[in-house]
């Protein structure tokens, strides 16, 4: 069960990973010592999984940014195992997601250009054995940040 300051505490975590126990001790009014065993408490029970930087895409070269439903045409745990695979070994693929309604799957992805994208809906994932069809979704502007949880 989390208490005030330990809700407090993986906000101010969410804000700034990089916060020394001296930083958040002095944000939330508690000894570095305290914060220290609530934050290791927190990542043992699950509650933090870990700590990772935000990249700025742009800088990166990736400039495309776009959602793919995938719909299969066949079902199956075999052939669900398999298109998982695949989608686990291509780095474009920031995120995926199993879901209800229409796609059976949403996928989060990042290309450098739209002949990336194109060549990643063409030739990785519409010759899966698997998938029937795909409809994308280019981001044309990015109005909030991925966010923190609420606490």
């Amino acid at each position: 069960m989390l208490d005030d300051l330990d809700t407090r505490l993986l906000e101010a975590l969410q804000k700034n990973a990089q916060a020394t126990a001296q930083e958040l001790a002095d944000t939330l009014h508690l000894s570095p010592s305290q914060i220290g065993r609530r934050r290791q408490r927190l990542e043992a029970a699950g509650y933090i999984e870990g700590y990772t930087a935000r990249l700025n895409p742009a800088k990166l070269g990736l400039n495309v940014q776009g959602f793919v439903q995938v719909h299969l045409g066949t079902h199956g745990p075999d052939h669900s195992a398999a298109f998982a695979r695949l989608v686990r070994t291509r780095p474009e693929i920031t995120s995926a997601w199993t879901m209800t309604g229409d796609a059976d799957y949403l996928l989060r992805v990042f290309c450098a250009d739209l002949p990336a994208l194109n060549a990643l809906i063409h030739e990785v994932l519409l010759p899966h054995p698997a998938v029937a069809r795909v409809h994308s979704q280019i981001v044309m502007d990015q109005l909030k940040r991925d966010g923190p949880l609420p606490t």
